[in-house]
């Protein structure tokens, strides 16, 4: 195979691990150990186009064609001996010689049973007992052969390198109000990028100006814009869609998410699923055996069959080695994993390797956090309910002025409610009380808000009946006497229903695993159709019920989004982590990425991976199937070479198209 060109190589990204990493997992030759470089594959793509790379094949089959019309049908008598070896010859180097180069690289480094070893003796040994035309055949077919190979790894890597393209080399940065054009790999946390309409960002920061709109697709998936006002995080890749915005700098360059995705697809290459692996060892074992029962074929009749000739079965034995090539194996599998991997960052899903896309075909029961997995995280106050002899705006206002000291979202909610914070309220005395909420003191009176374990706490009598309340409530009591209380709730997302209603299709359990407290919780799950849900869960919590329902019912994904979610994430067969708004543990830890937040991309993984496992195991039946049928036919002398090209190549070919479908498939 192939290297990718070298301005993928040449990108910006400048993380410890090179960009050519991307390609040791399918772009490798079918030698015994998969252990070539990518600068001595058959066929270097550099700058070349697609004309270009078949080339020498057409070269070949010109030349070839001509012979063969020499040798069948046009009549003269000049087209013998030497003249016409050397004609067949020049046919040959072409698209022998590279192979015959990499033959010869790879028994230096010890790999002597190589795929191109294989097609070398083959082809030389057919000259050497006169099939010219079937030795150019060969290695003409070959080569095609490796060159569609080549065209189709690089389809299937193409979803994945639109990530190297996401962020520019320069930015403009302000300094003394004054604009300045920098390498962006210069720029330091709390500098100031100014981004044009039209602008990628190359770093992650927050938008400085008032308002913003953002194509989020980089990061996503998604085209759909998104706005960001003042304060609020912007990531490297979006681009900017209406005004000029201003960000300021907060994450180094090398330390954005998107450099941590693209970190992350180029591992995924290294995590190996169990059959991949277990075909390269197969292939290492194999390889040698089949060159020594070639070996055997050719010279152990001697010693049985009376009209024995050398010629003849010699030729049997080249035409068995040639059939014998496990290309289609080596080269099919691998590339059907890369094809599952490239299918999901084209979704926005990032699967940190293929013995993830094994497990998620397998996935039996599917285990979600609530808030920012199947809620938006975003709250918003649903009720109001005060006692009849309060100031009910007064008391939102003080409500207001306390909790702008919080950065909880609840507290956001109250703010988003209520307006701006009153600038003449003077609070005294502000205390957290650690699980249960604040204390202050206002015009030499308290206030307290928080739940209803507060109000217990400080001896507020109340007449709520709180087993009712389905909804998070913020009680409020002013004075020594209770004011009232909020409802607030979290919104579910659009999607989240009907991504229960496909994993439940897909045969998959669903639970709900929160901390919230245990009505919400239940709430949620009767609105969306879950098996099973647990609320009041500490961290800790989590941990025993993934481990709880490992054993009951088999494989489970984690899905998560919170810092606390990071040990159960890493506990579970697969962790899944909603990448948008997930935080950076998380994302560190889980096998599978989903940038967008999207809870329909749950199913989608799961899919992908089934479809994944189903391309390899068609591609390893066909193989071994079509392979066993022409050996046998090959050792008896019925299959030639024309039938061992089909064998080979045509095995590989089919294998390779079939590995491509996921490209092209709906999710």
């Amino acid at each position: 195979m192939a290297e990718e060109p070298n301005e993928i190589v040449n990108q910006t990204y400048t993380r410890d691990k090179p960009i050519q990493q991307l390609s040791t997992s399918s772009d490798s030759c079918c030698s015994s150990d998969h252990s070539h470089s990518n600068d001595e594959h058959t066929h270097d793509v550099s700058g070349k186009s697609t004309f270009q790379l078949f080339v020498p094949s057409i070269l070949s089959f010109v030349l070839l064609m001509i012979a063969i019309s020499l040798d069948n049908w046009v009549p003269q008598n000049w087209f013998t001996g030497w003249l016409r070896i050397g004609f067949y010859i020049i046919a040959y180097i072409p698209v022998g010689f590279p192979v015959l180069k990499e033959a010869w690289h790879s028994i230096r480094k010890g790999e002597v049973f190589s795929e191109f070893f294989l097609m070398g003796i083959a082809t030389i040994g057919a000259f050497a007992i006169g099939e010219y035309p079937e030795a150019v055949a060969v290695m003409l077919f070959y080569s095609i052969g490796e060159l569609f190979q080549t065209l189709a790894v690089k389809r299937a890597k193409s979803n994945i390198k639109s990530l190297l393209d996401q962020r520019p080399d320069q930015v403009t940065i302000l300094k003394n109000n004054a604009t300045q054009t920098v390498k962006a790999e210069q720029v330091g946390i709390g500098e100031v990028i100014q981004l044009k309409p039209g602008e990628k960002l190359a770093l992650d920061g927050e938008l400085v100006s008032d308002k913003g709109s953002f194509n989020t697709s980089a990061l996503t998936g998604e085209s759909k814009p998104d706005t960001k006002i003042k304060g609020e995080k912007v990531l490297a890749g979006m681009i900017n869609l209406n005004s000029v915005s201003d960000v300021i700098v907060t994450t180094a360059y090398k330390d954005s998410k998107l450099s941590r995705i693209l970190e992350l697809v180029q591992e995924a290459t290294a995590q190996k699923a169990p059959t991949e692996l277990f075909i390269r060892k197969f292939a290492k074992v194999y390889t040698p055996i089949v060159v020594l029962l070639a070996i055997l074929i050719c010279l152990l009749p001697y010693f049985f069959v009376s009209d024995y000739l050398f010629s003849e079965w010699l030729y049997r034995a080249l035409v068995f080695l040639v059939i014998s090539c496990p290309c289609a194996l080596v080269i099919s599998i691998p590339l059907g994993y890369f094809g599952g991997i490239g299918a999901g960052s084209k979704h926005g899903i990032l699967v940190k390797g293929s013995n993830f896309l094994d497990i998620l075909a397998k996935i039996k029961n599917v285990v979600m956090d609530k808030t920012g997995t199947l809620t938006e995280g975003v709250f918003e106050v649903q009720e109001v309910l005060f006692e009849s002899d309060v100031n009910q705006k007064e008391i939102l206002s003080y409500v207001n002025a306390l909790e702008s000291k919080s950065t909880h979202p609840i507290a956001t909610a109250i703010h988003h409610y209520v307006g701006e914070v009153d600038s003449a309220i003077h609070l005294e005395q502000v205390e957290e009380i650690p699980g249960n909420g604040l204390k202050a003191q206002i015009n030499g009176k308290e206030l307290l808000v928080g739940n209803f374990k507060l109000m217990d706490s400080f001896a507020i009598s109340y007449s709520v009946d709180i087993n009712k309340l389905v909804n998070t409530v913020i009680a409020i009591a002013y004075d020594g006497k209770f004011a009232g209380y909020m409802s607030i709730a979290d919104r579910i997302k659009e999607s989240s229903n009907s991504a229960i209603e496909e994993l439940h299709q897909l045969g998959v359990k669903c639970t709900m695993l929160s901390g919230d407290k245990s009505t919400v919780v239940n709430e949620v799950a009767r609105q969306l159709s879950l098996d099973n849900a647990y609320g009041d869960l500490l961290p800790e919590d989590k941990v025993s019920k993934v481990k709880e329902i490992k054993l009951q019912n088999g494989s489970v994904a984690f899905v998560g989004d919170g810092v606390n979610d990071a040990p159960v994430v890493a506990l579970s067969d697969v962790g899944i982590a909603m990448g948008g708004l997930g935080s950076d543990a998380t994302i560190e830890v889980a096998d599978v990425v989903i940038q967008d937040d999207n809870p329909l991309k749950i199913p989608m993984a799961i899919r992908i991976g089934k479809e994944t496992k189903k391309i390899v195991i068609q591609n390893i039946s066909l193989a071994f199937i079509v392979k066993v049928i022409v050996l046998i036919l090959g050792a008896g002398g019925i299959a030639n070479m024309w039938e061992a090209v089909f064998a080979d190549v045509g095995v590989a070919l089919l294998a390779i198209l079939n590995a491509i479908r996921i490209q092209n498939m709906k999710f």
